[in-house]
């Protein structure tokens, strides 16, 4: 059997994701990690059992027979180095945001055409059970017309977070709470709902030393006409309190919250559907706000790899929440609204 070989680059906080979904893929290996920190790179190749390790990723695609690479850097830099293993002719797989600006994104999205590989975005939670029960209800047309929608993530981020990575929270390298923290959940809404036509954001920094923002409210209106939210903060006392998602429509309301949309709190339908029995099971106590979706999300790009299925999001759907964020960007930045596409 043809075994998977993966690359890694960056071995922060979302690696270990990483490395856990893989190991438990028979199909598919780690063959070799990067990271520009000896310390880190050596830590998880002895962990994970990598056998090939680098400081230098250049190295890493001249020297390793790659199918794929693994991209887990500051979120500024997966453009770049998703352009560098793309000309290597290895397929790209970027945690998200993909990019910090749509220009960015489509300098990826070109490269990877240009060199006939495939471009995977990492969007865990769409996999999640609970968002799979809500997006199925959606397209069952249980809500019948869809009015209003929320998003809340209300998490907390300490100082010494930032402190403990220069990158954090600059608006080269990371952007602020929407585009680092809150970007599945504007990807999530994108998902469920449809394109947006138009944004009007508030941005604040109210209490972490950082260059982007901490705070913000953001309304969206879709061109299905419906309205929606999203509200972040990473100041929440004492600790993450909620990442949820709520629908309301005209014969249906649901909200997924949990501290990571991992919790049926509200489900309730005109009509009745077998989903409705099966809806409180799918609650789960996920080991931090990532959840369990990297594990699915990988045996989906290994089974696209191997020639067994189609992929459940690529560089174009990664693209959308990207270019969402920036429009909440601007519209705080200009305070008017900002009509898309961009």
């Amino acid at each position: 059997m043809k075994k998977v070989r993966l690359g890694l680059i960056g071995c922060g906080r979302i690696a270990k994701n990483h490395f856990d979904a893989v190991s438990q893929i028979s199909e598919a290996d780690f063959v070799a990690v990067a990271d520009i920190i000896p310390e880190k790179v050596q830590k998880a190749a002895e962990e994970y059992h990598v056998p090939g390790i680098y400081t230098d990723y250049h190295e890493m695609l001249a020297k390793e027979k790659l199918d794929l690479v693994s991209i887990c850097s500051p979120s500024g830099m997966h453009p770049n180095m998703g352009v560098d293993v793309a000309r290597a002719k290895v397929n790209v797989l970027t945690e998200k945001p993909m990019a910090i600006n749509i220009d960015a994104a489509d300098r990826l999205i070109r490269a990877c055409d240009d060199n006939a590989v495939k471009l995977f975005v990492v969007k865990q939670n769409r996999l999640n059970s609970t968002m799979q029960l809500l997006k199925r209800a959606i397209d069952k047309n249980r809500f019948g017309r869809i009015y209003m929608a929320q998003a809340n993530v209300f998490w907390t981020r300490p100082q010494a977070y930032y402190d403990a990575e220069k990158w954090r929270g600059t608006w080269e390298f990371d952007g602020g709470a929407y585009m680092n923290q809150a970007s599945h959940y504007v990807d999530a809404i994108y998902w469920l709902l449809g394109n947006v036509d138009s944004v009007s954001a508030f941005t604040a920094t109210m209490a972490r030393k950082i260059e982007a923002e901490d705070t913000g409210s953001a309304i969206l209106q879709f061109r299905s006409g419906i309205i929606a939210s999203i509200n972040v903060t990473m100041l929440t006392y004492p600790k993450n309190f909620e990442g949820s998602i709520t629908i309301i429509g005209e014969k249906g309301i649901v909200k997924i919250g949990g501290v990571a949309v991992n919790k049926i709190e509200k489900w309730e339908f005109e009509d009745y559907d077998d989903d409705d029995r099966i809806a409180q099971d799918t609650n789960y106590q996920p080991p931090n706000v990532y959840g369990f979706g990297h594990n699915p999300y990988y045996r989906n790009v290994v089974d696209v790899l191997l020639g067994k299925a189609v992929p459940s999001t690529d560089g174009r759907d990664g693209r959308k929440s990207v270019e969402i964020i920036q429009a909440i960007y601007q519209s705080a930045k200009t305070g008017k609204k900002v009509s898309l596409p961009l």
